[in-house]
């Protein structure tokens, strides 16, 4: 299946010059807004430069990583694209993710400088390897030294194959896994998205996603394509909610299922108050019709779009409106001048109605994974008539009209509380806990929460206490048990069926 464009997204662009040409067309306009304040576009633009002329006196040069653990503010979207001036690569991670995952992150990303927040400093250093750590306090007097004098690098030569980001996520191993982001990629990807969700210059998009997702990532370059203003509310309480969403003026708020889920119940306390939303866009998985149809009774005129994609290749498909009604089941259809559809084994298309692998096509797929050739050899093939082929280890299928239906994946990767995790990657965790010999995990299901089973002597509380040291929240278990010894299949495979019977009845 083809995506039809009606305009073309570019292949050629780098990511600085989003901001760039947002701001020669509306310099004086908001940008970008977080809790402390709010910078127009020419004054994005300026810090951008700062923190190029920053990282030139750093030492940083093309293709050097800078790894940043910080929240998502104004100063994080200007070291993304100062870092894209650079020439250097952005290696951005969640402020939730421990020492355990993040000293592995560290030696993957191999980073010439890290910055982090100031309390971290000497826990950061501590694991970095040698490698120059810098808190955002220091860091930030410097740009600000350099702003003030209208500093600029002596420039560098970006091209659009250049790497822009790394994003890691998890995968089907417990070590670190990057997605590769080139800064022409990434434009087109973000021009493709809005060819099909259309921000446009009055919008303000209210975001509650970190920088180091893609999903709070592209909302920046999102709203410079749009030449609009995001709202970086990644970390507010969630009771000031709609609260924020009316007093920022927000037009357009991402979504996860679990977030819309929130925002429907506070909204059922405060009936018939006014707002300008005027789209909800979800990702991260499906999206309940009960829960969509709540979003529009809370907002009326708003828009719910559904989408469906990976880091990958940044976005699959998204569903427009105007056909939900029809295809209710469908995530979309691809962005414009993308494929999307599905092969058996042999990597033939299958015909309508016939379940495979869903393979995608097109200029927005990324090149592979960073520092992983034999993982990027499974995933990233190369398509018949050029490019790549990115196997996204999904299966589905497409009606006779092109439209893609998502049915669930081969191997253990899910999505929990809209973060993607793997079950290898909580196991092996789990494993690293003293006292635990062998850990399996189930992901969650109808009527049961996401669980783990360990073997050995070890309390089930004192492990969860454990591997929320080691985990992100989202990717604790809210099951423990501890068992005698973990059942296997013939094969020597943990026997999930078997540990699954074990917690019937247990639900998130």
């Amino acid at each position: 299946m083809n995506g039809q464009p009606t305009a073309q997204a570019r292949t050629d662009a780098r990511v600085h010059d989003l901001l760039d040409e947002a701001t020669a067309e509306r310099p004086d306009a908001p940008a970008v807004t977080d809790g402390t304040g709010r910078w127009t576009y020419r004054e994005l633009a300026a810090h951008s430069h700062a923190v190029d002329a920053w990282l030139e006196e750093r030492g940083i040069g093309h293709g050097d990583r800078v790894l940043v653990q910080l929240p998502s503010t104004r100063e994080l979207v200007a070291l993304l694209y100062g870092t894209a001036r650079r020439g250097a690569v952005l290696v951005p991670v969640n402020t939730g993710m421990k020492d355990y995952h993040l000293r592995s992150v560290a030696e993957n990303a191999d980073p010439a400088l890290v910055v982090v927040t100031d309390p971290a400093v000497d826990r950061i250093t501590a694991l970095a390897g040698g490698v120059p750590v810098l808190g955002l306090g220091e860091a930030w007097r410097e740009i600000t030294a350099l702003r003030v004098r209208g500093a600029r690098s002596g420039g560098a030569d970006v091209g659009p194959e250049d790497i822009a980001v790394l994003v890691y996520t998890s995968g089907s191993t417990a070590a670190p896994k990057a997605v590769i982001c080139p800064h022409g990629r990434m434009v087109f990807a973000t021009e493709a998205i809005n060819l099909e969700l259309g921000y446009r210059p009055d919008d303000v998009v209210f975001c509650r996603f970190p920088i180091s997702w893609d999903y709070g990532l592209y909302k920046v370059l999102l709203t410079a394509a749009g030449r609009c203003e995001i709202v970086l509310a990644d970390g507010e309480s969630d009771l000031v909610l709609l609260r924020r969403i009316r007093e920022t003026g927000a037009t357009i708020v991402p979504i996860v299922p679990s977030l819309a889920t929130m925002i429907c119940a506070l909204a059922e306390r405060e009936p018939g108050r006014e707002s300008r939303v005027r789209m909800f866009t979800n990702t991260g998985a499906a999206l309940p019709k009960s829960t969509a149809d709540g979003l529009r009774t809370a907002f009326p005129g708003a828009e719910v779009i559904i989408q469906f994609g990976q880091t990958e290749c940044k976005r699959v498909s998204v569903l427009p409106p105007a056909h939900q009604d029809a295809k209710p089941d469908s995530v979309g259809r691809p962005l414009p001048g993308t494929r999307a559809f599905v092969v058996d084994d042999e990597g033939n298309a299958l015909p309508p109605w016939q379940t495979g692998e869903i393979v995608v096509e097109g200029p927005h797929v990324m090149p592979g994974y960073w520092r992983a050739p034999e993982q990027t050899a499974r995933a990233f093939r190369p398509a018949p008539g050029g490019g790549l082929r990115l196997h996204t280890g999904d299966f589905g299928h497409v009606d006779e009209d092109g439209f893609l239906y998502y049915e669930g994946r081969r191997d253990d990767m899910f999505k929990h509380k809209g973060v993607r995790m793997s079950t290898t990657e909580i196991e092996s965790a789990a494993t690293d806990v003293p006292g635990v010999r062998a850990a399996a995990v189930l992901p969650p299901a109808p009527g049961r929460d996401l669980a783990v089973f360990a073997e050995g002597d070890i309390d089930p509380h004192t492990l969860l206490k454990e591997l929320s040291l080691r985990l992100e929240p989202a990717k604790v278990p809210g099951v423990s048990r501890v068992v005698a010894e973990l059942p296997l299949t013939p094969h020597g495979k943990h026997d999930r069926k078997q540990l699954a019977r074990l917690l019937e009845g247990t639900t998130p």
